[in-house]
């Protein structure tokens, strides 16, 4: 079995649906995916907020969190970021190999941990909407995103900004100890 991509890393795990955009995203054949919310709402509006926000942090890595690789698959589900943050994308909680609909019926925390566990990064975060069913032990891995303003709301983008800090120094063991 070789070695999953982020292990020894500081990893970022990444939704896009009420982080990076609005939540209310649907999707049609014919025009794919779109916010369906009233109001100056674009996918990927905050997208350039991340970046910024990573910049000064070039060793952490991104893995997938989102249930659009569920939908698209993983290589084109990472397309639909910008440059600067697909070159950082190393993976995705979900993949081929796994029952799709097994995954998708566990809570958010529970993939991101299943993941976590499996990878062995050597510290992470999780950038989400969702925190249902987190469990407690983790919570402080979450930077809990607005629904409609994702990490544009002032409060969460200064959290990401200080939790980036600590996450790139590796400084910061927030993960419950791993068993030996």
């Amino acid at each position: 079995m070789t070695t999953p991509r982020g292990c020894g890393d500081a990893v970022l795990y990444l939704d896009y649906d009420g982080a990076l955009h609005h939540e209310d995203v649907w999707w049609t054949p014919r025009r794919g995916p779109f916010i369906k919310a009233v109001g100056d709402f674009r996918l990927f509006q905050h997208a350039h907020l991340l970046s910024q926000a990573l910049e000064p942090h070039p060793r952490i890595v991104i893995v997938l969190s989102t249930s659009w690789v569920r939908h698209y698959r993983f290589t084109k589900a990472a397309r639909f970021l910008p440059l600067e943050l697909r070159r950082r994308v190393i993976g995705a909680t979900f993949h081929t190999d796994m029952h799709e609909h097994s995954f998708a019926t566990k809570p958010r925390g529970l993939q991101i941990w299943e993941d976590v566990q499996r990878r062995q990064p050597k510290a992470w975060l999780a950038l989400d909407d969702d925190d249902e069913l987190w469990p407690e032990a983790l919570r402080a891995n979450l930077i809990k995103t607005h629904p409609e303003l994702g990490i544009s709301e002032p409060n969460v983008l200064a959290e990401l900004r200080v939790k980036l800090a600590l996450l790139h120094s590796c400084n910061w063991r927030l993960s419950p100890r791993r068993e030996s």
